[in-house]
Parts: structure tokens; sequence; C-alpha cells
């Protein structure tokens, strides 16, 4: 883990030094959002700017990622930062008061329905691969009109279980489909994802996980179809590397109910996330906490406001 993260920190500043030869093929790019906050340099590796791609259908869009799977040409270093998770975390170490009153049943903490669903309070990101640029009206952040399609390293210094942060070095690898496309009319958003997680904390599960994201908002059509417009999904399945026993499955579906004369629109997701017991060992197990039911089961609740 050591070795590798010295390897990563000396990539930076030979990117770096590029960009002194050429301004154009490396952007600063960044994302905010009450889940997910990122920044992130990105760095052409062919000297071009990022592609732009003309496409008329959603389906266009996945062809042509695809088809582009295996050319890297552009490098992304990104930190990122999980601001309701991280602040989960602190409410239950700082107010656990406050947190037990949040237990309305057993399978429903109020705190913890709102910020669920994330492992980690903060990553390190470095990304190989193919990225193209779409037609957008967001003109302020650019990262959030393109495509990526490549190999994805992450790596993280703390796990979240239950909202309480717990010390783990940890390393992600996984094959991403990714995207984001804002029109006048519409915004888009997809991830498609399959890799593998270690843990260097013992009692945490070394898992295979396989992800599952698709959202769509008409901002202008009212109608149509339930499942295709103003909704969205996601889903992720973790399996045991050991065992390939099924230890995690989380899945949250949310419908959007755009404002009249507003680009906005309120965003209401509802789901669950199951843990079997052989995730954990040890200490970090439920048996160990005095929990007799052998798996966890959590209800999400996760109000959004989407511009």
């Amino acid at each position: 883990m050591k070795l590798l993260l010295a390897l990563l920190l000396t990539l930076v500043p030979l990117y770096a030094a590029a960009d002194e030869v050429s301004e154009k093929k490396t952007s600063i790019e960044i994302e905010l959002d009450p889940y997910y906050s990122a920044v992130g340099v990105y760095n052409s590796l062919t000297g071009k700017p990022i592609p732009h791609l003309e496409v008329d259908s959603e389906l266009d869009i996945y062809k042509e990622l695809i088809s582009k799977f295996y050319l890297p040409r552009t490098l992304i270093v990104e930190a990122s930062l999980n601001p309701l998770p991280y602040a989960g975390t602190l409410v239950r170490r700082h107010q656990p008061g406050f947190y037990r009153d949040m237990q309305w049943t057993s399978n429903f903490n109020a705190v913890q329905a709102v910020t669920a669903g994330f492992e980690e309070p903060w990553a390190l990101s470095v990304f190989l691969g193919n990225v193209v640029s779409f037609d957008t009206i967001n003109k302020a952040f650019r990262g959030k009109r393109n495509g990526y399609s490549g190999l994805l390293l992450d790596l993280g210094t703390h796990h979240i279980m239950n909202n309480t942060l717990i010390r783990d070095n940890w390393i992600q690898m996984e094959g991403k489909l990714k995207g984001e496309q804002i029109l006048a009319d519409r915004s888009l958003r997809w991830s498609f994802r399959g890799g593998a997680k270690f843990h260097e904390n013992r009692h945490i599960a070394d898992s295979f996980f396989v992800g599952f994201r698709r959202s769509r908002t008409d901002f202008k059509q009212r109608g149509g179809s339930f499942w295709l417009h103003n909704s969205g999904f996601e889903y992720v399945s973790d399996f045991s590397q050991k065992k390939l026993e099924p230890i995690r499955h989380y899945l949250v579906l949310d419908k959007k109910f755009p404002m009249k004369n507003s680009r906005m629109a309120f965003t209401l997701g509802l789901g669950f996330v199951w843990t079997a017991d052989k995730k954990y060992s040890g200490p970090l197990s439920n048996s160990a906490a005095g929990t007799k039911t052998p798996n966890s089961f959590q209800f999400i609740l996760r109000p959004n406001l989407e511009f």
C-alpha cells in the first residue's frame, strides 16, 4: 500500500511538468454535491483537447464510450469528499444522545438513513481511459458534461460502518463507464462499474462488486414513461473474495419533481442497505456488538435538490 501511494504521488509532478509545455491539455474540474464533492486534474496523454461528441440519443453515448474503452487517452487525478456521510460519523461520535434519539425503529435511524450507502469519507482516485465531452448548458463545471470509460483506482484511509469511522487503508480497482450530460430540457447521469476492493483491516472482508446507476430528469416533459422520465436508480452488490458469497446489497430508487419555471428539481430517494455479518469479523461483527441478528438491514431516505 505504501509503495503504491509513493508511485502515485510521483505521477503528479510529472504531469504537472508536462503542463508547462502545453496548458491546453490540462484542466481542473470541480463537482459539488452534499453526498459527493471532488476536485480533479485532467491531463490529455495525446496532447490534444478532450474530443467533443455529437450524439442524439443516450444509446449513442454508451456505444461511443464502449467502443473506445481500450484507448487510454486521458489521465485524471481526483480528490473527493463525501460530506453528508462523513457528517453522520461526526454526529454519532460527538452527539451520541441525539443519535440514539434518532433510532426510531430497529431498522431505521434517521441520521443513518440520510447518510447510509457510502463506505468511505474521502478518497484519492486515479483514472486512466477515454473521456469525451457533450453539448451542455452547464458552463461553470465542465466535468459535468463528460463521459468516461476506462480503469479507475481509488485509495483511502478510513471505512464507514454504521456511522462509525474505522481506520482502514483500502484500495479499489474497477472498470467504469460513467458520465453526465446537462441539456436545456433534461439532465442524464449514468454509471456502470465492476471491480474489486481490498482492505488492510483484517476484520473487513475483501470483495468483488458490480454497480449500476442511471438517473434522468426532464424539466419540460411532465408525462411519458414513469420509469424513464424524472426517475433514477442505483444498485450495488458485493461478494466476498474468499467464497463469492453475497455480503452487501445496496439499492436506491429515486423520483424527481421538477419545479415550474425553474431548472431545479426536488429528488427523493428510497432504498435499503443489507449487510451480511460475514462482511465484518472480530470486534466489528454484529455478535461482538451484542446484536443477535446475524445480518443488518437499514432503510435509506435520501432527499436532495438538483440544479
